[in-house]
């Protein structure tokens, strides 16, 4: 299965919007937003789903976690808001640890 975050964003392949980013987490302004405001943030390295960490401790999670805390606060102070969000099992469609920070009325379409 291809994975997205791996194949296009982290490879440079897709070209994204960096929010912030540090030695290992990386966060962009999602690629086919969803929502008015829809913010991407993943492992710099292939990470299954937060319930399948592959090789990696969960000392990576957490620092996933600081920056989507990072970024959620930043969302909720500018537009009042925020939605924090992961999919796992069939409900992930790219098998790579990433979590949506969101806000605003879903689009009717992408």
């Amino acid at each position: 299965m291809r994975d997205f975050y791996c194949d296009e964003a982290l490879s440079g392949n897709t070209p994204i919007e960096v929010v912030v980013e540090t030695e290992h987490v990386l966060a962009f302004h999602h690629t086919k937003p969803f929502w008015p405001v829809h913010i991407v943030v993943i492992p710099k390295v292939h990470v299954p789903s937060l319930t399948n960490l592959g090789d990696y401790s969960v000392d990576l999670v957490h620092a996933v976690l600081e920056v989507v805390t990072e970024v959620a606060r930043k969302v909720e102070n500018e537009h009042g808001a925020c939605r924090v969000l992961t999919n796992l099992g069939e409900y992930q469609d790219s098998k790579h640890l990433h979590f949506h920070v969101n806000s605003g009325k879903p689009r009717a379409e992408n």
